[in-house]
């Protein structure tokens, strides 16, 4: 299979590898790009299989939290560039827009931009952003979003860097203090910062924590390690690595001697009542989705052909 300069950038992105080692990567995997980020993870050429580098595209996430606290939304929208992020115009739209989805009945992003809009019933959410990208002058786009309603418990939401990231958590517990409503905003700080995949290691999929021993075996074997403490070794790797990714087992930011689930037993004693993760979710923007770049395709191909 041809390797083309844009897979090549579309590799570059994801792992933060050289230009070069992701041509031989690409090669050496016959265009497969996912095949691809495991060579290079193999050969510690990249860190993590997911996109690595500059944030791709502009824009902001939002959280609306409904008065009684029972319903929360978080959701991105993107725009173009980072000029129209900071627009009022732009958002206030994206706040709008935080509101539509915690209304909304779908979970569906087609099914929700043709829902009736919240503050005009006889135009859809489709209809108010066409009216907001002419005015604004760039294309727009709402991204994603996701609606939580609360059981038992707290629904806490956090926004980073003026709307770079956001977070969404539910805590289940049948206390609902503020001492509850605050370990809610501490936990969706640490999602925030240390970017957590699952709450538990019980909600990790065999095939992920597969994958992550071969490549941890591969690393191992590259490096030199005789064969015989490569076993050892890669278990002890892998069972760091599945704790980074773990909520519940991360160091606790505001208190690194203790452990999230440590934090969360601690309050449970304080407040009297059990408290859980139910569910989060971390939206930062841009993330996965490639900025266009109007020389580095040339580039790539310019290097390519001197080769």
């Amino acid at each position: 299979m041809a390797i083309t300069a844009s897979m090549i950038k579309d590799l570059r992105e994801m792992t933060g590898a050289g230009m070069m080692d992701c041509k031989k990567a690409l090669t050496e995997a016959d265009g497969n790009i996912d095949k691809a980020v495991e060579i290079l993870r193999e050969k510690g050429l990249a860190k993590a299989a997911k996109k690595a580098g500059r944030i791709a595209a502009e824009g902001l996430v939002a959280t609306y939290v409904s008065e009684d606290g029972k319903t929360a939304a978080l959701v991105e929208v993107n725009s173009e560039t980072d000029f129209v992020a900071k627009n009022e115009l732009f958002k206030t739209f994206v706040s709008e827009t935080a509101k539509q989805a915690s209304l909304t009945k779908t979970d569906n992003i087609e099914d929700f931009m043709q829902e009736a809009w919240h503050l005009d019933n006889s135009k859809t959410v489709q209809d108010i952003l066409t009216e907001k990208i002419s005015v604004i002058g760039e294309n727009l786009n709402i991204r994603r979003f996701v609606k939580y309603e609360l059981d038992l418990g707290v629904i806490a939401t956090y926004i980073h860097g003026g709307g770079r990231i956001g977070v969404m958590v539910q805590l289940s517990s049948n206390d609902s203090s503020d001492k509850l409503a605050e370990a809610g905003k501490n936990i969706a700080m640490q999602i925030a910062a240390a970017n957590p995949k699952y709450i538990s290691s019980d909600d990790i999929p065999a095939d992920y924590i597969e994958k992550e021993r071969e490549i941890l075996k591969q690393q191992a074997l590259n490096e030199g390690k005789p064969a015989n403490i490569v076993e050892k070794m890669i278990e002890g790797r892998l069972k760091k690595s599945l704790k980074e990714v773990c909520l519940v087992d991360q160091a606790y930011i505001r208190d690194p001697e203790i452990t999230v689930s440590k934090y969360l037993e601690n309050v449970s004693k304080e407040i009297g009542a059990d408290v859980s993760i139910k569910a989060f979710v971390r939206y930062e923007t841009g993330e996965g989705i490639e900025k266009k770049e109007e020389n580095f395709a040339e580039e790539v191909a310019k290097q390519m052909n001197e080769q």
